[in-house]
């Protein structure tokens, strides 16, 4: 039985929003499609086929639309079979429109997609991911009864993607650099076979989101799950052999717990429909998936081998941490450290809104990153979904909830992922444009009221879980804001510290004295515990504190003006800085440093810090701390199992033992 599609008439164009009168129900968040003739180059005419709907106010335009459809007479009558259930945007979109009378406005007829993001009575506000340009009131509109969603499946990883989960390098040799208005393809390659093997047999129970088997997807093996929207026990009913499956293939049936089969082979439990388990599924990006028996309470540190975040301002695995910065601060960068660094399996960059130009250098950059942890390419266990600032606002939006699915996916295998957004400002920028074109009441500096219910929602879907066969998987978000001018108080940076664990604020200041990374320490704050002792990482923040203000009382009343003391505690506290906050991510060894080396440095810098020193003179104290600065970045710079590392060190000792107070 097939199901007649939903079609319904545009009567408003604002932007990207569409205002659609609808005859059949539709629901919210449903996609749609807006039929747009694109005439041919060199035909004649306006570009716009004839007949109804060329602009004019038709009254009941959706019951017209449906009454098309019900009597066959729409001019694309190959999508009367209801084939829009077989998730169109993975087919080919463009469907040629034969020329008039006279053979004059032939051309392309282009499905551009969209979103329901409100309904009013018969009225439907669609938000497009495409350029509206040549849509007008009374072109038809034609709703999918599908979520936005997203295949789910194994070749995900390496992939580069937009928004909608299109691939970008495919769209790019298949229609050219340009990218064209509703051009869609699949992610996934549906005609490439995969290597399955089974890890149940029939009479086995399982779970929404358990594995039936797994395929080898690069460095991992990918768990083929139960489709994460089934519900309760359910029994192993047919599971396929060892070998290879086109992602399509169904690899496994299962049926409700006790359902059993008759004696004819059918279902037992009447009315019960097998569940059919394939290597791809899909999942409505704006549903978190929840296939998991409870959420844990994140608590081991997430080693990022920064030092100045792993140890004063740490991130848990499974936490949430945003980066708020100026333009040019070090965003950029500090991700992609992050990225290659951190202890976690899977990779997800969102570039949600960014420039295109830094979203081209992190293109460019990571396919060479080599991967600390293979020696390989650090793509073969990434994902970049990527909407630059000049698209279409609405995919910034999709982009951030492709990514985060695609997240909860490997967390659903027990895998360990870091999703990067960049830059949420972007994308609260977009819900601001597109609240103001749906005439929102508006909050704080036009955003929407609902901003801050919108931002958490987002950060609430990392987290770390324990998985219904015994193992746990987490997802670490970590989000970047670029207020302007730097202005941590503006509403987006604001709404986000209200639901994350860890604030990594960046330094302008810091920046442009080159002190990377540029996180203000004295700004900066977290909730979870770090690689370090507590009582040590709080002494070094106090000490921080301290000789920050002794440097800006300097400046008023200068050196003299100030003891020797407090000039000592300032030297000091600007040799924590320079040795041990600030760090040379081009630098082999001293560009990462693990949590045994971190606990190790950090030990022996607050032996300084507690040392008891005594010198002739300031100029003497100065001297003293330029030298011991430059022979402990000497020491960063070596490896700890390196011959050099040991003497090293122990003429670190012996600078130190000339100037301690007891010596004298």
């Amino acid at each position: 039985m097939t199901t007649k599609p939903n079609y319904g008439r545009i009567v408003g164009v604002n932007g990207n929003m569409l205002t659609v009168e609808f005859g059949a129900p539709v629901i919210q968040n449903e996609v749609a499609y807006a039929h747009h003739v694109e005439t041919d180059r060199g035909a004649g005419g306006g570009g716009f086929p004839a007949g109804p709907g060329n602009g004019r106010a038709v009254p009941d335009l959706a019951a017209n639309a449906q009454a098309d459809v019900e009597s066959g007479t729409e001019s694309d009558a190959g999508q009367m079979d209801g084939s829009n259930k077989d998730y169109p945007e993975a087919r080919g979109l463009e469907t040629r429109v034969g020329d008039g009378p006279g053979g004059a406005r032939g051309g392309t007829e282009l499905r551009l997609k969209s979103e329901v993001i409100r309904i009013r009575g018969q009225y439907a506000d669609l938000q497009v991911f495409e350029d509206t340009r040549g849509l007008k009131a009374g072109d038809r509109v034609e709703f999918t009864g599908e979520l936005l969603s997203i295949e789910l499946g194994p070749g995900l990883l390496t992939q580069v993607c937009d928004g909608l989960q299109n691939p970008l390098p495919a769209l790019a040799e298949k229609y050219g650099f340009f990218l064209e208005r509703g051009r869609y393809l699949p992610v996934l390659d549906h005609e490439r076979p995969w290597t399955f093997t089974p890890t149940v047999a029939p009479g086995d129970r399982l779970r929404a989101g358990m594995a039936v088997g797994r395929v080898p997807e690069g460095l991992f093996e990918h768990k083929i799950m139960v489709p994460f929207g089934a519900r309760g026990e359910l029994e192993v009913l047919e599971i396929a052999e060892p070998g290879d499956y086109p992602i399509d293939h169904v690899v496994a049936r299962l049926a409700p717990l006790g359902s059993g089969r008759g004696g004819d082979g059918s279902d037992g439990r009447r009315g019960a429909v097998p569940v059919e388990v394939r290597m791809v599924q899909r999942w409505p990006v704006k549903i978190p998936i929840r296939a998991y028996a409870e959420r844990l309470r994140p608590s081991e540190p997430l080693t990022t081998k920064i030092r100045l975040i792993d140890t004063l301002y740490p991130v848990a695995r499974g936490g949430v941490y945003c980066t708020p910065g100026p333009f040019g601060a070090g965003k950029t960068v500090l991700q992609q450290i992050t990225s290659r660094h951190a202890d976690v399996d899977v990779v997800i960059i969102a570039a949600c809104g960014e420039r295109a130009g830094e979203v081209v250098e992190t293109l460019r950059e990571f396919p060479r990153i080599t991967d600390p942890r293979t020696g390989k390419s650090l793509m073969d266990r990434t994902m970049i979904v990527c909407n630059t600032s000049s698209m279409p606002v609405a995919s910034r939006e999709a982009s951030v909830y492709t990514a985060v699915t695609t997240a909860e996916y490997y967390r659903q295998m027990g895998l360990n992922v870091l999703l990067l957004a960049d830059s949420t400002s972007r994308w609260a920028q977009a819900l601001r444009e597109m609240s103001g074109r749906l005439e929102e009441i508006p909050g704080e500096e036009a955003f929407p009221a609902y901003l801050e219910s919108v931002i958490a929602s987002f950060y609430e879907r990392g987290g770390l879980v324990r998985l219904h066969d015994g193992g746990t998987g987490s997802i670490t978000i970590g989000g970047t804001v670029s207020p302007a001018g730097g202005n941590f108080e503006e509403p987006v940076t604001q709404a986000t510290l209200k639901v994350v664990g860890a604030f990594h604020g960046l330094s302008r200041a810091r920046s442009d004295a080159r002190r990377y990374p540029a996180i203000d320490p004295l700004e900066s704050w977290s909730k979870y515990p770090s690689v370090v002792d507590e009582r040590l990482v709080s002494r070094a923040r106090l000490l921080l504190a301290e000789g920050a203000e002794v440097g800006r009382m300097m400046k008023v009343v200068g050196e003299e003006g100030t003891s020797t003391e407090d000039f000592l505690r300032y030297l000091k506290s600007e040799f924590v800085d320079a040795v041990y906050l600030q760090q040379d991510a081009y630098h082999d060894v001293d560009g990462a440093s693990d949590a045994e080396r971190q606990r190790h440095a950090f030990g022996r810098v607050m032996r300084v810090v507690d040392a008891d020193l005594a010198f002739d003179s300031r100029d003497d104290a100065r001297a003293f701390f330029l030298r011991l600065t430059q022979a402990f970045k000497d020491v960063n710079r070596i490896g700890m199992g390196d011959e050099r590392f040991a003497p090293a060190e122990t003429r670190i000792d012996e600078m130190l033992a000339e100037v301690v107070a007891y010596d004298r």
